[in-house]
């Protein structure tokens, strides 16, 4: 069965939904056979019930019973041959439709050994038909033309005829698969200020309704803190409606940074089995973990997306074949390590775009002012601290929440220590990748290319790192594919300027106060002190340290001849 999806919209509140299903059936026909099934997998599958059984609910007062059918989110309505016989049923159907027309609410009609055709025709050669001509002539006949409106009604709704399936369980699989994809769970949280997210997300989203039925694998690849997270979280938000298993696991690379004897690697395959099959999964270990995945999941239909993959093995743990997936899979990955996907047949690779200037500044004053638009005294400012963080999403909203409130001259100080220390929250993000690499060598050419080949020629400058025996003809492209550095126009090395500030602090830092003591120097300041202290050196080691009037005079000339020369 394909489930309809319904022209009207929601005007209750997720909130305010108390259950997630009501079930309105005829208790003498289904109560101890297929209901009871049905009303055990919903539950097992963490959907909140409301089992109309009369005889469960003599005591309970007709409007309560109506305040519950108002509460439910889905009202699940099984026909039966002797349905119409009973009065009860009959006004819950009719409240069932008044909260459809009203509320939105969705109806799921199961036709339990009778034909859907003498539901909708009520023919009196059947006993259904025969109960309402009965009903005509008793105290009930005021209701009969609403609770034939009602059925007819409810009759129209795309539902499940039994006769089609095989058995009941199978019957109860598919209706516990369908009503999973129609119940409105809380949504992902996202980003206060989504701008520019919509149209990022739906050049993704695009991809996949084009796809064919057959499984796919996306990747979302991009620098830290460029919005690669928040992306999927909407991509999931948008999309999790169509899927009946489903499971989004966050911070991957964290988790695994732990050890590889971490229980931390199996809680997330429990994580990911439990989202997907709906119910409490106990793990012992990784291989079982990863054979109950491949066996559990195979053939389901699923939505998995993996935030945050460092590492190939974190892959072959949670979703090790594309194939162990049902038709019309998607698997979502989110990395800044383009690497870890070379095993991978990937369908799609998303590179995250950075945000426009305009983007840039709608985002930052939102978190800086609460508005779009710069305040009149501060525009200026404000469109220096947007060039400076280079249209990276994490340095907008950092930036702009911590100016937020201050004033200019304190706007003026920050923009000014920026120039020289970068945002420790930007920076600490930032170095995850850095701090990722295994290779010193790969550390060495990133740091050299921080400090001397930016906007040079890939080849040029691999040669030369060649020769001081990096092998950056390997580096180089590991580099590229973390998202440390890029290749520009015209084969040129690039790298987003905050990527350069963070590689240069961690020089900085090795030494802050005596520059002669790091391993690289560029502001010719720094390598002028150090010249000019190594001269002073020089003179005393070679001329002893009594300083007559003729070794000040020759030190005070090298100074007049550096600062001449700036």
């Amino acid at each position: 069965m394909e489930l309809e999806s319904s022209s009207s919209s929601f005007s209750k509140p997720k909130s305010q939904w108390t259950y997630d299903v009501f079930i309105n059936f005829r208790g003498e026909d289904t109560r101890r056979s297929f209901v009871c099934h049905l009303n055990c997998a919903l539950s097992k599958a963490g959907v909140k019930t409301f089992l109309d059984e009369e005889n469960l609910h003599k005591g309970m007062k007709l409007d309560e019973l109506m305040t519950a059918i108002e509460g439910s989110q889905i009202a699940i309505v099984v026909f039966s041959k002797s349905y119409t016989e009973s009065t009860w049923c009959l006004r819950e159907l009719e409240k069932v439709i008044e909260c459809n027309e009203t509320y939105g609410q969705s109806v799921l009609p199961v036709f339990y050994n009778i034909d859907p055709s003498v539901v909708r025709h009520r023919d009196e050669k059947h006993d259904f038909g025969k109960v309402l001509k009965i009903i005509q002539e008793n105290i009930w006949k005021m209701r009969l033309s609403r609770w034939s409106r009602a059925l007819s009604e409810a009759s129209k709704f795309s539902g499940w005829d039994a006769s089609k399936f095989r058995n009941d369980a199978e019957l109860v699989e598919k209706i516990v698969e369908d009503v999973l994809t129609k119940i409105e769970y809380d949504v992902l949280p996202i980003t206060k200020f989504p701008v520019g997210l919509k149209s990022r997300v739906q050049k993704v989203i695009g991809f996949i309704e084009n796809q064919s039925t057959r499984a796919c694998i996306i990747v979302i690849w991009g620098m830290g803190g460029s919005g690669k997270t928040t992306a999927a979280k909407a991509i999931y938000n948008e999309i999790n409606c169509r899927f009946g298993h489903k499971s989004f696991i966050e911070d991957i690379r964290e988790v695994y940074t732990h050890g590889p004897n971490s229980k931390g690697h199996v809680h997330l395959q429990e994580q990911l089995l439990s989202d997907v099959l709906n119910t409490k999964v106990k793990i012992h270990s990784i291989g079982m973990g990863t054979t109950m995945i491949e066996n559990r999941l195979s053939g389901k239909r699923v939505l998995i997306v993996l935030d945050d993959v460092n590492e190939i093995r974190q892959l072959e743990d949670l979703c090790g074949n594309c194939e162990w997936f049902g038709q019309g899979s998607v698997i979502i990955i989110t990395t800044r390590d383009a690497g870890v996907l070379n095993l991978f047949k990937v369908d799609y690779v998303y590179e995250m775009e950075e945000m426009d200037e305009n983007e840039s500044l709608e985002l930052f004053c939102l978190h800086a002012f609460g508005e779009p638009n710069p305040k009149e005294d501060f525009n200026e400012l404000a469109r220096n601290v947007v060039a400076y963080c280079g249209g990276l999403l994490l340095a907008l909203e950092v930036l702009g929440s911590y100016l937020r409130g201050r004033r200019i001259d304190e706007w003026e100080s920050v923009l000014s220590k920026l120039k020289q220390i970068p945002n420790y929250q930007v920076q600490e993000k930032l170095r995850i990748s850095f701090d990722g690499l295994r290779d010193p060598m790969e550390k060495d050419i990133f740091l050299y290319v921080c400090c001397f080949f930016i906007a040079k020629d890939k080849a040029y400058v691999t040669e030369i790192l060649n020769g001081c025996g990096l092998h950056a003809d390997i580096g180089i492209p590991v580099l590229i594919e973390r998202s440390l550095i890029k290749i520009e126009k015209n084969n040129k090395l690039g790298m987003h300027p905050l990527l350069q500030q963070m590689g240069r602090e961690i020089i900085r830092g090795s030494s802050i106060k005596e520059p002669g003591k790091r391993s690289r120097l560029w502001f010719h300041e720094d390598v002028l002190d150090v010249l000019i202290v190594g001269f002073v050196e020089e003179i005393i080691k070679n001329r002893g340290e009594k300083r007559d009037n003729i070794y000040v005079e020759e030190i005070e000339l090298f100074y007049s001849n550096s600062n001449c020369s700036q």
